[in-house]
């Protein structure tokens, strides 16, 4: 079968596509004929081996398919060994989900890592009160997009978007931000606090650098700031803990494979009230183009160029 294999670390460069051996489910897991692979800024990271776990080679990347298993159900899969980028895929059979009728396959990706994400951080790591401001960095991504919908679903009183471009932020407006700002300001603290007219109460960050720094000097007393990336390839500065009771403020992390780790099901019930909310008209998945998976480097290159919006797709039959 078609696939796209690593066997150096590198670039967008080191994706080929190439032929190799057909995968064969074992027990607890079930192949799935792919119909559609996701595409995450994480992805990125793994290929040049900078991700939060080491990567051997030769690999197959890819964390998420959509598609059906050889006994008709459609579902979508997280693929916590990788493997994605290809016809088809063995997932386990615990991390594979139903897809509603009426979800396309955009929408089930959207949902399974950006969307849980956006969920978790203002469930769980912000705790999202009714009039509390948000602010979005990067809110016309993959998680950014749908952090805004459901933040103001949420009863949230003011979500601040940040965007690096015109359309960008008029993207966040359209999904319901109230006011974009420009990510490249030069002090991302005062930008903050004018577009909110008061310190903030809630920071999404997947940037780091000088973002994150000035977003932590911009957090209302007990505001809380939750750090999920580092898009920007730059670590903020450390934090000195005394600093954090000028405010009483939180910085948090989150990195989704942990919620796995929790008892019950947080996972399974952030996925199934997101699908309902897109069955209902109450979140829409935003597109950021699909390519052929021949063309995983041109996708990669759009990613880290970090000049995309919302979901990116490969289609495996091209």
């Amino acid at each position: 079968m078609r696939a796209v294999q690593v066997t150096e670390f590198g670039g967008p460069e080191v994706l080929k596509a190439v032929e190799v051996p057909e995968p064969t489910a074992g027990p607890g897991q079930v192949l799935i004929d792919v119909t559609r692979i996701g595409l995450n800024y994480a992805d990125t990271h793994q290929v040049e081996n900078s991700y939060q776990t080491p990567t051997r080679l030769p690999f197959v990347p890819g964390g998420e398919v959509v598609g059906r298993t050889p006994d008709g159900r459609r579902v979508v899969a997280l693929l916590a060994g990788g493997g994605g980028y290809a016809e088809r895929a063995v997932a386990e059979e615990a991390m594979t989900f139903p897809v509603p009728d009426g979800v396309d396959d955009l929408t089930a990706l959207s949902m399974l890592v950006q969307g849980t994400t956006a969920w978790i951080l203002l469930r769980k790591n912000a705790h999202l009160e009714p009039g509390e401001s948000v602010v979005v960095h990067a809110a016309a991504g993959g998680v950014g997009t749908i952090a805004v919908q459901l933040a103001k679903a949420w009863g949230a009183g003011r979500v601040v978007a940040t965007a690096s471009s015109d359309e960008k932020r008029s993207l966040a407006l359209e999904l319901g931000a109230d006011v974009a700002v420009d990510s490249r300001a030069d002090d991302m603290t005062a930008t903050l606090i004018d577009a909110n007219g008061r310190r903030v109460d809630i920071v999404l960050d997947m940037v780091g650098g000088t973002t994150t720094d000035q977003s932590v000097a911009a957090l209302a007393p007990f505001g809380r700031l939750v750090f999920y990336g580092m898009a920007g390839r730059t670590p903020p500065k450390p934090i000195e803990l005394r600093n954090l009771l000028g405010h009483s403020t939180t910085v948090a992390g989150m990195w989704l494979p942990h919620v796995f780790r929790l008892p019950g099901d947080l996972y399974g019930t952030a996925l199934t009230e997101l699908f309902d909310l897109a069955q209902s008209g109450g979140l829409r998945a935003v597109s950021g183009g699909e390519y052929a998976l021949s063309d995983a480097r041109v996708a990669h290159e759009a990613l880290r160029s970090r000049g995309t919006v919302g979901k990116l797709l490969l289609d495996p039959t091209r």
